[in-house]
């Protein structure tokens, strides 16, 4: 009858209303227009050395290319990231462009964003965008690590220091010696989600959690440039931005399906 067929209809209409307006209560407004990544899950163990040679990395898509929003002058040397994770970790890897592959730093929480330095900056709870966490990882390996609970500009009230960060480099080039040209490097790191475990709504997460993040890259001694996967939109220079932080969303389904 038309007029039950109307009222099934006005139903699932109300239902996919209430489903839209509860998704944006979980999920603020992303008046930023960010970009969004789906991080697929691994199918096989991940061995941290910077080679990136298990099926799982090759199957998996990167985020995209980075942006320069700060660009002024120089080459524009690309970055290809990729993200996965399974019960433990968050996996990150970045494969960098690098005429001059430079690191000078060594030890934790140095100024390893002098040198040639990629970044990952996390937001693991979407209703709390503004409480972050950021590891900035030189091409020695090297790693500064922050929270910041009250979002950027405050100051910090106690050191955070994450655990059982695995990172490993590999290069192809010569580290510190300008005198010839470099083709790159690559940096690879596991993130316990333990880490975040007070922020985070769940560790793991669970299937189609949606987290605020960012990656950027920086530095060096020749051609420093700032590049970022979701550009902050600031006039200058500006990371610690997270208004402009991308989304990624967790998916149980594996890289290559």
């Amino acid at each position: 009858m038309p007029g039950v067929k109307f009222s099934i209809s006005w139903l699932l209409l109300t239902v996919a209303s209430v489903a839209v307006s509860a998704s944006a209560a979980a999920e603020p407004i992303n008046s930023h227009n960010a970009p969004r990544y789906r991080v697929l899950r691994t199918s096989e163990k991940v061995v941290i050395d910077g080679r990136l040679d298990e099926k799982d990395w090759k199957n998996t898509k990167g985020v995209g290319k980075f942006h320069f929003p700060w660009w002024a002058k120089g080459e524009q040397e690309q970055t290809e990231a990729k993200l996965m994770w399974d019960d433990r970790f968050l996996y990150v890897s970045y494969r960098c462009d690098d005429a001059h592959i430079w690191a000078e730093h060594t030890k934790r929480d140095s100024p390893v964003y002098r040198d040639d330095c990629v970044e990952v900056f996390i937001a693991p709870n979407p209703n709390r965008p503004n409480d972050y966490f950021n590891i900035e990882m030189n091409v020695k390996g090297a790693f500064l690590d922050q929270h910041h609970p009250e979002g950027p500009g405050v100051k910090v009230k106690k050191e955070w220091n994450a655990k059982s960060i695995q990172i490993a480099v590999t290069i192809d080039g010569t580290l510190n010696d300008d005198r010839d040209t470099d083709r790159g490097w690559i940096l690879e790191a596991a993130i316990p989600f333990a880490n975040f475990s007070k922020v985070a709504k769940y560790t793991p997460p669970k299937s189609g959690d949606v987290w605020h993040l960012n990656l950027n890259r920086l530095g060096g001694k020749t051609n420093p440039q700032f590049s970022q996967w979701s550009p902050s939109k600031t006039e200058t220079p500006q990371f610690h931005a997270p208004k402009g932080f991308g989304r990624v969303i967790f998916s149980t389904a594996n890289p290559g399906k």
